[in-house]
This record gives structure tokens, C-alpha cells and sequence, in this order.
């Protein structure tokens, strides 16, 4: 199978030409005040570099900085003994070597989580010192498998050292992006993220306005919670189950709506589906408690079944962007959007098997940032988008001297 696509190398040639001009160089002045505070459009390495290594370890995430990440998103779950660490899942089974440890056997259950009762092991069912001993795979089959079983499962304190070490070493901000995995799971069985969280922050003196965070989460209540608490910047994350033939968007348990609404007492929310956040109504509620949303990218951009030989997103084509992005930013609002990946059967037709492609719609777009498996893809995407909208930052991009191109 034929890729049209900047290789790795390429990419990463331009990572890292862009990471040595400015850290400041592709600051996008067309939204102003706390849109300012960091690059436009950020790039956000989604669960590390998940493109190249298992998700969710130290070294996918210094893969994802040294590819030109300006954020690293751990996802939060709590184990046994209240510690937070980087899982995708409560369930561990699938990213960890955990179902081949014969000592941790017994450890294997079923538990309903969001309401669907999963089966396997479960990180609150071990303390931090046990999940030391495990270590991460990569759950991607399609992926590179040579990693597996190498790296072990890090704590959010040794992420934001990580980050803090890396933002010294490239002279360039380096943020993280945690997101409460199932907060409402986590306080049901007596381990809530949110207290933990920010006394993490706080310890690492990034529980305040400027510091280099943002907080994600499907649901609506703990963000509430969180911003009585902290003044960190908060995003409200916004799903769906799928994409119908006709392009609209399908809402299927859990994936219907943020999982509070449902188990609340409240019929109004549980009437509405992850959709109310795409309103207006819906954005300008956001507001009241976040700093910005994270809907998926189909929200932004869908497509529609087209019957084409490509495998998966490819046999698809492109339906006309909407007016989210611009309504978002009129109610004040930053718009980040996921998950972007290079993998043909992740990629609709009209980007002719290319993700820079997809990339460069979303920039034009205007989007503030993006979640990217492949972040030497979404860097050079993001240097051909400046090279096309700056003509000055030619220039500067092949400057001998490192200089401030804003």
C-alpha cells in the first residue's frame, strides 16, 4: 500500500528546524488574550508519541517532545493506594503486559464501568508499587510491537518532571494536558481524581492561571467541581459513538453523553446527548466553567460512506466543514480537536491518503490545537501552514541565527 505522505524523517527534519528557530515562532495572533498565552495551532501528543511507542509512558512522551509536542496528555486513573498514574483505562488489560504475569492472575474481574461491565484488571485494584512491576504494550496491532513489555507505567509527578526537564533542555514551554478518566467511576468506588490532581499540581507550583496545563474531561460535573477550585485552564471534552452513512453523528451508550448526566437525577439531562455542546446554548454553558472544548473532529469536519475501495475513513468522503470552530471562538472559547493519525484506513478520501492534508483543512479551519498520535506529521504540517499564510516566515525559517519570528 502506497502512501502519499511526508516520511518520518522528513517530518522530523522539519520538527526539529521548527523547534530550533523560536519557541515562540508559530505564535498565530489572530485570537487574542488567553489565546495568546500558548502556540497556535497547538500540537498535542496524544497519550506520547502512540504512533511510534506503547501509550502512555516517559519515553513516548520525550518522543512526542523531541518531535516538536508543545503539550503531552496523561490520561488519569487512580490506583489502590491513591496514587494517579498514565493509563487510557481503569482496565489495564490491553495496554499493559498485566494478563501475562501469573502473580496477578487472581487480580482478574469484572467491573462496570460507565455502565459497561468490562472484564480484566483493574488499576485500583493495585497498589503503585505493583504497577511498577508491570509494564506497557502497545495496543494498536498495527503499530510497532519491538516496544512491548520495555517501558514501565509512570506517575503524573514523574510526567511533569519529565516535562519541566525537557522544557530546560529545548528552551521552549512544554506543557501537560490530563484528562479524569471516568471521574464519576473514580468517586463511586472512593478514589475521585480531582483533590489529587491539583495537589500534584500544586506541588509542582502549576496550580495557577499561567502554568503550562490544561484539564480535560468527558464530563461536566468534576470540570464544575475544578474550576471552584483552581484557576488551571479547563476544557470540556465532547464525543460520540460514531459516524452515520449520511455523515451525522451517532449516539450509542456510553458514548451518548457525558456519563454524570446520565446517572443523575436530572431529566433534562439526561434528554440531551453529547450534541448540546455543539449548540450554541451548549457553548455558551461551557463557558460558565471551561476554557474551551475538545469535540471530536466529525463534529468539525464529517463525511459521508461513498463506497470506495479504500479500507476504513478511506472508502469515505468529505462533507463541507461547519461554522463550530468560528461559534466557539465567539463565545470566547478555545477549540482543540482529536485524534489525528497517519494510517490510510484512518483517513478520508479527499486527503488522497496524506495526513498533512487533513492537518492543513483543520489549520485553515482555524483550530487552536490538535491531538496527534504521529506529532512530527502535525509539526510539519503546521510549518507548510505557516509557510502558506506568513510570507515573511521563509525567511526566518532558514534564518543561520535563531531570531523571534513572530
Amino acid at each position: 500500500m502506497r502512501l502519499q505522505k511526508i516520511t518520518g524523517l522528513a517530518a522530523l527534519a522539519c520538527a526539529l528546524t521548527f523547534a530550533s528557530v523560536s519557541s515562540s515562532v508559530l505564535a498565530d495572533k489572530r485570537h487574542h488574550n488567553e489565546r495568546d498565552s500558548f502556540q497556535a495551532p497547538l500540537v498535542i501528543g496524544h497519550r506520547g508519541a502512540h504512533g511510534y511507542l506503547p501509550a502512555h509512558t516517559l519515553e513516548g512522551y520525550a518522543l512526542a517532545i523531541e518531535l516538536g509536542a508543545d503539550f503531552i496528555e496523561p490520561d488519569l486513573v487512580a490506583t489502590k493506594d491513591g496514587h494517579l498514574i498514565a493509563r487510557h483505562e481503569p482496565n489495564m488489560i490491553a495496554t499493559t503486559d498485566v494478563a501475562s504475569r501469573p502473580e496477578f492472575a487472581a487480580r482478574r474481574r469484572k467491573v462496570a464501568v460507565d455502565g459497561v461491565l468490562e472484564e480484566g484488571f483493574f488499576a485500583s485494584d493495585f497498589t503503585l508499587a505493583e504497577i511498577k512491576q508491570l509494564r506497557a504494550v502497545q495496543d494498536f496491532a498495527e503499530r510497532p510491537q519491538q516496544f512491548n513489555g520495555k517501558f514501565e507505567i509512570p506517575t503524573l509527578e514523574e510526567i511533569i518532571r519529565l516535562a519541566k526537564h525537557k522544557a530546560e533542555e529545548k528552551g521552549r514551554t512544554i506543557g501537560i494536558y490530563p484528562e479524569t478518566k471516568h471521574p464519576t467511576y473514580h468517586k463511586s468506588i472512593g478514589l475521585p481524581l480531582e483533590k489529587r490532581l491539583l495537589a500534584i499540581l500544586a506541588d509542582a507550583g502549576w496550580n495557577q492561571r499561567d502554568a503550562p496545563v490544561f484539564i480535560q474531561s468527558f464530563e461536566q460535573s468534576n470540570l464544575k467541581a475544578l474550576r471552584k477550585m483552581t484557576k488551571v485552564r479547563l476544557v470540556q471534552l465532547v464525543d460520540a459513538d460514531d459516524v452515520n452513512a449520511d455523515g451525522s453523528l451517532s449516539y450509542v451508550a456510553p458514548f451518548d453523553r457525558p456519563y454524570d448526566w446520565t446517572v443523575s437525577n436530572n431529566p433534562v439531562l439526561k434528554a440531551r446527548t453529547f450534541g448540546f455542546f455543539a449548540t450554541d446554548e451548549g457553548l455558551r454553558e461551557i463557558k460558565t466553567y471551561a476554557d474551551g472544548v475538545g469535540p471530536w473532529k466529525r463534529y468539525i469536519v464529517s463525511s459521508v460512506a461513498a463506497g470506495l475501495p479504500g479500507p476504513g475513513e478511506a472508502s469515505r468522503t468529505l462533507l463541507p466543514p461547519n461554522d463550530l470552530i468560528e461559534r466557539a471562538h465567539k463565545a470566547g472559547l478555545l477549540v482543540h480537536t482529536w485524534t489525528f493519525r497517519n494510517e490510510q484506513r484512518r483517513l478520508v478520501s479527499d486527503y488522497g491518503g496524506n495526513p498533512v492534508n487533513e492537518y492543513l483543512q483543520f489549520f485553515r479551519l482555524g483550530i487552536d490545537g490538535v491531538f496527534a498520535d504521529f506529532t512530527d506529521t502535525a509539526v510539519a504540517a503546521r510549518v507548510l501552514y505557516r509557510l502558506e499564510t506568513d510570507p515573511s516566515y521563509a525567511e526566518c525559517l532558514t534564518a543561520q541565527e535563531r531570531r523571534d519570528c513572530d
